[in-house]
């Protein structure tokens, strides 16, 4: 009987060490340098620090694709992946959104974890780090998922919004929830590729209804038809405006010309100035979110085309800030030319040598994407500051 217990210790001994070996878990793959939150956070915290901000969200995200994972592979709480990419920060899993039409899980709400952190002697929640966090996966292509993943993505190619999923009615009503109960201030979304598509999306819903939370969005689709035709629109409203120079000025002309710009797509605060004057009624600096795109990743890379004229004489004055009038904060990774699998991977955003570039100038995606936002009539203005 004895033997029979030392061998069953054993066969233990070795499924751990197999688990302990799987390339997602967080000591393998993970962060190397990211450590769990002391007392000293209480004095200096390190939520303060945009790249282990950055580092935490991104972490967050990957335990969302786990948790996925771990029930396609029927893991237990016992061998389960996904936990130890959240506790280390000190949080816990409070809900988890699954998709009614394949039963997949898609997102994933996270709470500060007051018992475990008082456990290491961090007595109150440090500075900056919110209460709760929304994280939304992107596409998995394994069979379980790959049907519906693959049909939001085509959702978003197509319409470039992604309004009709029910991964969206799902999401914009957990932030909403989540704003309501924490507060919009404390609280974060956060996703990457069709999941940063819908962390943007949702977040841009509720800050039409006045409630601006935090978002980073890794890797968010850029590429999509809709897009395209909008691109055609603005070229031929540029085409127009030069051929129109060589035109003799008759009212039929201009009658012509004015149509093809008001039809052409134009930079969000060349456009907010035509129709409001110079005192719009709206700030841009409302809602913020945080982007992080890869110029080798060609689904994300077009957020980096400025929003600029075509004329180089104005490209100059469009390279500096823009008077605080910004949409989001566009964080840049240009590290020559990647594959694509690593330029669009989630990995890359925990990692110790990213470097990483602020984008000063409006991105045209960004504008086009947030218009709406910022377009709303007088009467759905939202008031206030955000409670």
């Amino acid at each position: 009987m004895a033997k029979r217990g030392a061998d069953e210790i054993t066969k233990e001994e070795v499924m751990v060490e197999k688990e302990e070996a799987h390339p997602y878990a967080f000591h393998v793959s993970g962060p190397r340098n990211v450590a769990s939150p002391t007392w000293k956070d209480l004095i200096y915290s390190s939520w303060k620090d945009a790249n282990y901000k950055r580092t935490a969200m991104s972490c967050f995200i990957q335990a969302v694709y786990l948790l996925e994972l771990d029930r396609q592979e029927n893991r237990t709480a016992e061998n389960a992946l996904a936990p130890a990419w959240w506790m280390i920060f000190k949080y816990k899993l409070v809900q988890i959104l699954i998709d009614e039409r394949d039963g997949s899980i898609f997102g994933a709400v996270l709470e500060w974890d007051r018992p475990a952190a008082l456990a290491d002697m961090v007595l109150i929640r440090p500075s900056g780090a919110p209460k709760a966090v929304l994280a939304l996966r992107g596409t998995l292509l394994n069979r379980p998922t790959i049907r519906r993943d693959i049909e939001d993505d085509l959702r978003f190619l197509a319409w470039e919004s992604l309004k009709g999923s029910v991964r969206f009615k799902g999401a914009f009503e957990a932030l909403k929830s989540m704003a309501e109960r924490y507060g919009s201030h404390n609280i974060c979304v956060a996703g990457h590729s069709l999941g940063a598509g819908f962390a943007l999306q949702v977040g841009k819903a509720l800050a039409k209804e006045g409630l601006y939370v935090d978002a980073h969005l890794f890797n968010p689709p850029s590429v999509s038809l809709a897009m395209s035709l909008k691109n055609i629109g603005e070229k031929a409203g540029f085409a127009w405006k030069r051929i129109k120079l060589m035109l003799p000025s008759t009212n039929e002309a201009q009658g012509i010309g004015d149509e093809v710009e008001k039809n052409s797509t134009v930079g969000l605060k060349n456009w907010l100035l035509n129709f409001y004057g110079e005192k719009s009624p709206v700030q841009l600096n409302k809602w913020v979110p945080h982007l992080y795109v890869n110029n080798s990743d060609y689904i994300c890379c077009s957020y980096n085309d400025p929003d600029q004229p075509e004329d180089k004489s104005a490209e100059k004055k469009n390279m500096g800030p823009t008077n605080g009038q910004v949409a989001a904060k566009l964080f840049v990774k240009s590290k020559g030319k990647q594959r694509f699998l690593e330029a669009h991977g989630l990995e890359q955003w925990w990692s110790d040598d990213l470097e990483l570039r602020l984008a000063l100038h409006n991105s045209k995606v960004i504008s086009r994407q947030l218009k709406s936002l910022y377009s709303l009539p007088a009467s759905q203005q939202p008031l206030g500051k955000p409670q």
